[in-house]
């Protein structure tokens, strides 16, 4: 289950880089840097909604809280790529990676993460209906 979870979570990768391209190239030069953000923090959220419901039997948690387990464990991987790529590998100033954490300042990248967290129990759910 733990590497079927870690395969998922490099897919979410590969769709928050492509999301993030897309924001960078097209939807922020079109409706301005903020309106960029809100529309592909919302379009991640799907994303990351979509596969955990696509992928929940594949990854085969075998309860609730694996599910959630599973959750804990994208949100883990989310936050270290973030933080330790984004400065040892992207050069970014830690400031600046601290400022995407501030929601009092219309930041969303929460919602992001508990999207990541929530997503796959939500997804065990459904599929166990």
């Amino acid at each position: 289950m733990i590497l079927r979870s870690i395969a998922i979570w490099f897919a979410l990768l590969g769709i928050a880089i492509i999301n993030g391209g897309v924001r960078s190239a097209w939807i922020s030069p079109r409706l301005g840097e903020y309106a960029g953000h809100v529309l592909s923090t919302i379009v991640l959220c799907a994303f990351i909604a979509w596969l955990a419901l696509a992928s929940i039997r594949w990854v085969a948690p075998a309860g609730l809280r694996e599910a959630f387990l599973v959750g804990m464990l994208w949100v883990v991987l989310t936050v270290a790529f973030e933080l330790i790529g984004g400065h040892y590998l992207f050069g970014n100033p830690w400031p600046k990676l601290l400022a995407d954490y501030d929601i009092m300042h219309g930041r969303l990248w929460l919602l992001v993460l508990v999207t990541n967290l929530l997503a796959p129990l939500w997804a065990a759910r459904i599929k166990s209906m």
